[in-house]
């Protein structure tokens, strides 16, 4: 397992704001992978912007478990409207669990996604969801969740001609809940004829995790965790853990639980030695931007809080 890596280079405070450091870990370098380099929020009030929020990048959202329609959920997403003003991102991906619970009505989708996000849908802002286990599978269909039908499915985003021709990226969207050997064999073929810089996949159970569902997170790893390392997957993004955690890059490859937009587990997360970050006291969403070989990333609390924020750095 590789250690968090905290990559001291004066030279990238020419495209950040001033941050504070934390502490120094290096990542062995046989693994090849991601290095990632954390920043203290401790000193920074509400509404803090971690990141360069420039024209030429590719700036995204991810939220998980977020469909309860409750207080909490709207309270997120106006953070993310307020956000937005100064962080145009053009996409959100969800980690599963996007309606709950059960056979989804029109009711379910109107109260617990169109009312909560209207004034991004409004926006333009599209969203790409992946089926959580209290998700309807017929979710698949929803227009305003771009799943095409499919379970499972991988896009380019359409970030702006400027962010394209300088980033590439392509995004992995999986269906964790039922994961077959079709589907296995689906992802190892996209992700060996994917020549884009940037892998990323995200679905609903994570890989790695502290809290209750660790022997689900062993099985998810025998089964996808090989395949991601020799296929130069690069992020990971999932939820089904009520709470957010950072992970240190694993194999190289650097895995996020986001799984606290409309549910929260207080006291679930717990210290791990394969645990960069966490936050299990107050829900959250994150803001994530891509310029050339660099993922710079933020995760903001209902309060505006930064509850943690860096850059990952892209092995090539």
């Amino acid at each position: 397992m590789g250690d968090l890596c905290v990559v001291s280079r004066l030279r990238w405070l020419a495209l950040l704001p001033l941050f504070a450091f934390n502490a120094c870990e290096r990542t062995p370098d046989e693994t090849g992978g991601v290095t990632v380099e954390s920043y203290r929020s401790d000193d920074r009030g509400s509404g803090w912007l971690a990141l360069p929020a420039r024209s030429d990048s590719i700036k995204f959202a991810v939220i998980g478990d977020s469909g309860r329609g409750s207080k909490p959920q709207y309270d997120i997403a106006a953070q993310m409207v307020a956000y937005r003003e100064r962080f145009p991102f053009t996409f959100v991906l969800m980690n599963g669990d996007n309606i709950y619970e059960g056979p989804a009505s029109r009711e379910d989708y109107r109260e617990k996604f169109e009312r909560p996000y209207r004034p991004l849908l409004d926006a333009g802002v599209t969203f790409h969801a992946v089926l959580g286990n209290h998700d309807d599978p017929r979710e698949r269909d929803y227009p305003l969740f771009n799943m095409g039908g499919e379970r499972y499915y991988t896009f380019k985003p359409d970030s702006g001609l400027l962010s394209t021709i300088t980033t590439d990226a392509r995004f992995f969207a999986l269906d964790s809940t039922s994961l077959d050997s079709t589907q296995r064999g689906w992802i190892q073929q996209q992700l060996s004829r994917s020549k884009e810089r940037w892998k990323i996949c995200f679905l609903h159970h994570p890989l790695y995790t502290s809290g209750r569902y660790g022997l689900n997170a062993r099985l998810m790893r025998w089964q996808l965790e090989r395949m991601f390392v020799d296929h130069g997957v690069d992020v990971v993004f999932a939820g089904h853990e009520h709470l957010y955690e950072r992970m240190a890059p694993q194999q190289g490859v650097l895995y996020f639980i986001s799984g606290g937009a409309g549910s929260l587990r207080r006291g679930d997360s717990r210290p791990a030695e394969f645990v960069a970050q966490r936050l299990d006291t107050d829900f959250h969403f994150m803001l994530i931007e891509i310029i050339g070989d660099r993922l710079y990333f933020q995760a903001i609390t209902r309060t505006g809080e930064t509850a943690d924020a860096g850059v990952v750095r892209h092995p090539s």
